[in-house]
């Protein structure tokens, strides 16, 4: 049983100028540090060359869905051969000129089922259940392709 309230530790240290890179770092509960090189995008007139924070707030997005639906996946004992999934953020700016994460885009192809329709149902409540999906404003548009075994 999972007991809550969970807690997740990051970090990062930066020096001034945004054409440089920076570092951040995630601490598992289990296992060594995960560092990981952070940049401006190119988008906001800084280098490139590293994740940005647009990148990771997708990943979380992605992610989410997809640790969602494997544990979904898993206690409903739906099998597949693969999960393959990409998403689009489109960053604009609201009715007062405020930059914002306005729409993820997410699709999904699920292949090697047995039950294409009980797998769309479970790629859906999957859709619904993700905590950070949930948890964020911007408008979610999900697309699913099943394909089902031969």
């Amino acid at each position: 049983m999972i007991q809550y309230p969970l807690s997740f530790t990051v970090s990062a240290s930066a020096t001034p100028n945004i054409s440089e890179v920076w570092k951040t770092t995630y601490y598992p509960s289990i296992g060594e540090p995960v560092d990981a090189t952070v940049a401006i995008p190119p988008e906001f007139e800084g280098p490139g060359n590293g994740y940005s924070p647009e990148d990771f707030y997708g990943l979380a997005l992605l992610n989410c869905f997809v640790a969602t639906f494997k544990v979904f996946a898993e206690k409903s004992k739906l099998t597949f051969n693969s999960l393959k999934c990409e998403g689009v953020l489109i960053v604009d700016r609201d009715e007062k000129g405020v930059p914002w994460m306005r729409t993820f885009k997410l699709k999904a192809t699920l292949t090697g089922v047995a039950d294409p329709e009980r797998a769309r149902r479970l790629l859906d409540k999957t859709s619904q259940s993700c905590m950070i999906l949930n948890s964020v404003k911007t408008e979610k548009v999900f697309e699913w392709t099943v394909v089902g075994s031969a």
